[in-house]
């Protein structure tokens, strides 16, 4: 079979046209190519804006409207799931091998962190997929496929950093690992499309501001990652395209409906030995945070007006979206809210529902992505009221390896503690997502998130 022209998506999460001056190997490769604003999607997180680049679609038409929701066949709010099957829609290499095997054409696929990665139709993909024992512990670990992909990989340049991928210890060496493996995957098995994902500068951003001094030096990190793909690209003669999902603002307070709705007596909680737990099945109503953007669910359509009033006079909120709203911004699905909020561009949304610190249920003050009903930033961040917090970490990590069980119970309660947030669309396109390609005529197709795979279809000579 004859190969089509080779192509790769690089994900630089948290880039803008502000920062690109400050990333040199990609300000080149837009210098030679084409460069600027990328229209975004609502929400701006990853999973809704990764799931529309895949799709064409927004939202409403793929059914990821954010980080996670609240899956009412079971009452349980999820997320950062991993299934490629939620997403509603067929994806960019779906489309590709469809119409490269009509057509007696090769195609292959490389997906390397991005997310919903299982169970997708790719040849080589790795995600990050920890081990957990019945006993409750967690065992750092990759998952990649085929067979001995991840393993070969960690032979080459040892273990993934997890620590580095998310939680306080977040930073550079994740992206900087990714970037070492998807060259070795592009020189080795010359994929047709490759997707790879850098996230640390999105994690810096959060923590300390687009706008902080250390900013620019945080951009040459995540651009030198960059760079090792574009170079492994270049030797298998394949085309590059590199795009953010969002730009951060910087924020000043956090805003929590959920609190708001529980002094209403709409919100319930559970209460027991590990604290309190949200109710969703007595609650009348209770929000979903996720960044700048928060679903919120309402049990009885009576209720909705009240709770609309209620949280939109809320310090830091910036509108509530009903169905009309939703629908005319693509949002509308039937995984999402009965009512969305969207935060002020200086605000985000925290997800806490009790009005007690002392009754924070126990993984409130831990890294547990999973079991919050919400999305948590302070995650990234180590307890600034404990002493010597580093020597804490080390000193729970070493009885976890004596086989000890052991609370990690690191992470602060504190929201102003937050410098940065995304979800909602920035007013200024300059601090939104951005696109460098090689492409010269990118924008005569390209002008958001949306058009990227109708764009790679082309470029590939698969439209």
């Amino acid at each position: 079979m004859t190969a089509v022209r080779p192509l790769v998506w690089l994900a630089v999460v948290g880039l803008t046209p502000r920062l690109l001056p400050h990333a040199p190997a990609l300000s080149a490769l837009g210098a030679a190519g084409s460069q600027g604003p990328l229209g975004g999607v609502l929400p701006a997180v990853t999973c809704a804006a990764q799931a529309t680049a895949l799709t064409g679609l927004a939202p409403g038409g793929h059914g990821i409207v954010g980080n996670g929701w609240f899956h009412r066949e079971t009452g349980e709010v999820r997320f950062w799931l991993q299934a490629n099957a939620l997403v509603q829609g067929e994806p960019v290499y779906r489309t590709a091998r469809r119409r490269a095997q009509e057509r007696g054409l090769s195609f292959t696929c490389a997906k390397l962190f991005w997310w919903f990665n299982q169970g997708a139709a790719v040849d080589w993909s790795l995600t990050p997929k920890p081990h957990y024992g019945c006993e409750g512990s967690k065992v750092f670990a990759i998952q990649g496929r085929p067979a001995g992909l991840a393993e070969g990989l960690e032979e080459r340049h040892g273990p993934f950093p997890f620590p580095a991928f998310w939680g306080p210890l977040a930073g550079r060496a994740s992206s900087e690992w990714i970037a070492r493996a998807a060259a070795d995957v592009l020189r080795a098995q010359r994929p047709t499309l490759t997707l790879v994902y850098l996230p640390h500068l999105d994690y810096d951003l959060q923590r300390h501001g687009p706008d902080a001094a250390g900013t620019p030096a945080r951009v040459r990190e995540v651009d030198a990652a960059a760079a090792v793909v574009i170079e492994a690209a270049r030797e298998i003669g394949a085309e590059v395209v590199a795009f953010s999902e969002y730009g951060l603002l910087p924020v000043g307070g956090a805003v929590a409906p959920n609190r708001r709705l529980r002094e209403l007596g709409l919100l319930a909680v559970r209460d027991g030995p590990f604290g309190e737990l949200l109710d969703p099945f007595a609650s009348r109503a209770f929000a979903v945070c996720d960044h700048q953007v928060a679903h919120v669910y309402v049990a009885d359509p009576g209720d909705r007006p009240r709770v609309a009033e209620a949280l939109g006079a809320l310090d830091g909120v910036a509108g509530v979206l009903g169905l009309e709203e939703r629908v005319a911004l693509g949002l509308e699905h039937p995984r999402g809210g009965d009512l969305v909020l969207l935060a002020r561009p200086d605000a985000w949304f925290a997800y806490p529902y009790w009005l007690d610190d002392g009754r924070a249920p126990d993984f409130a003050r831990t890294v547990d992505i999973h079991r919050k009903p919400g999305y948590d930033p302070l995650e990234l961040f180590l307890d600034p009221a404990r002493r010597f917090p580093r020597a804490a970490v080390a000193w729970r990590l070493l009885k976890r390896r004596l086989g000890l069980r052991v609370r990690m119970d690191l992470i602060p309660l504190d929201a102003s503690l937050v410098r940065g947030s995304h979800g909602v669309l920035s007013l200024d396109p300059r601090d939104g997502p951005v696109v460098v390609a090689d492409d010269r005529e990118l924008f005569a197709s390209v002008r958001s998130l949306a058009d990227l795979k109708a764009h790679a279809l082309r470029r590939m000579g698969l439209d």
